[in-house]
């Protein structure tokens, strides 16, 4: 059992909400509550990547809350913070923070159960971009905004098909959503079966027979050391003419340049992209200038439905912190997943 660091005895603890990029945060939750017994700021600011930077951004801090894995804690910062006491995650994974590290150090690692009503929030969103490159929704409203009327003819969703990598919780979703379209529903994971994907109202392909035949090929997959890259060259290169690809789970199960190469020389028509290999993307990423490519910024889980979930169960958590017995915590002893 880990032996935690001890609280501040004479002072106000020191809490930083690091990650708040909207600026909203401290109106989602009931941060009043600590008064008294914490001081909280709200940083909208991107931690630095230096780790020199970062560790001197955070010092002073007696605990720290994080958005899902926008700032990484790994364990080469978390030793050069020698005051911090607690951390506050949100989501029940987060594989950029140390949690063994965290063990060592005495810090006690807190985390979130739910997403509120926030919980299908990605599979809005890819649905949003699946729409948008077929009706060519950008482009018609910016030609409005100039004066245009009518420039390109999009394509009905009713009678594709729609290929699903990963058939877990957001997958099944986008499953039922799709046949709700009218669309034929494919699927394939590393680990899924004919019995499983049946279930679920997917017809099981071979990967790439499944990139060969689907219209839209969306990504459902969590992010490890099987399924990074799940997609490179190769595979984009199977993918049918005129194809689009969405993804809205995370930006390494794709190869990035193979991506821009195949979006600027073919196959693929369209790609709907939430997520990248690095968060915030660099201002002079190549797929900001690829005209096809239909980017935002991470939005897949950001509504106020999750962040109220979140922030919530924060509070929570932090004022049984204060109070000398955590909750919610962290598996101890083993990274987090």
């Amino acid at each position: 059992m880990t032996q935690f660091r001890p609280l501040p005895q004479d002072r106000p603890a020191r809490i930083a909400v690091l990650d708040d990029y909207m600026g909203v945060a401290h109106r989602l939750a009931p941060w009043a509550q600590l008064a008294g017994k914490a001081e909280v700021e709200f940083l909208t600011e991107v931690l630095p990547q230096d780790l020199d930077a970062a560790a001197a951004r955070l010092q002073g801090y007696d605990a720290i809350c994080l958005l899902r894995e926008r700032s990484a804690m790994p364990g080469e910062l978390l030793r050069r913070l020698p005051g911090l006491k607690a951390i506050a995650a949100t989501g029940r994974q987060n594989r950029t923070l140390d949690q063994a590290a965290a063990d060592d150090l005495g810090i006690a690692v807190m985390t979130t159960t739910g997403s509120g009503n926030g919980v299908y929030a990605t599979v809005e969103l890819a649905w949003g971009l699946i729409i948008a490159l077929m009706r060519h929704i950008p482009e018609e409203c910016a030609g409005m905004r100039e004066g245009a009327w009518q420039t390109r003819l999009g394509n009905a969703l009713y009678g594709r098909s729609i290929g699903l990598v990963g058939l877990g919780k957001l997958g099944t979703r986008m499953a039922q959503i799709a046949r709700a379209f009218g669309m034929e529903v494919l699927a394939w994971s590393p680990n899924l079966t004919s019995e499983r994907a049946e279930a679920a109202g997917a017809r099981y392909l071979p990967k790439a027979e499944l990139l060969r035949t689907a219209d839209v090929v969306s990504l459902h997959l969590v992010l490890g050391p099987t399924t990074r890259g799940i997609l490179g060259a190769i595979d984009l290169a199977q993918m049918k003419p005129g194809a689009i690809l969405i993804n809205t789970a995370r930006g390494p199960l794709v190869d990035t340049p193979a991506l821009v190469d195949a979006l600027r020389d073919g196959p693929l028509r369209g790609a709907g992209i939430d997520v990248y290999d690095h968060e915030p993307l660099a201002a002079d990423a190549p797929i900001r200038r690829q005209a096809n490519a239909l980017i935002t910024p991470h939005l897949g889980y950001s509504v106020q439905e999750t962040f109220e979930a979140f922030y919530g169960e924060t509070v929570e958590n932090l004022e049984s912190w204060l109070a000398g017995a955590p909750t919610r915590l962290a598996a101890q002893g083993e990274p987090r997943k």
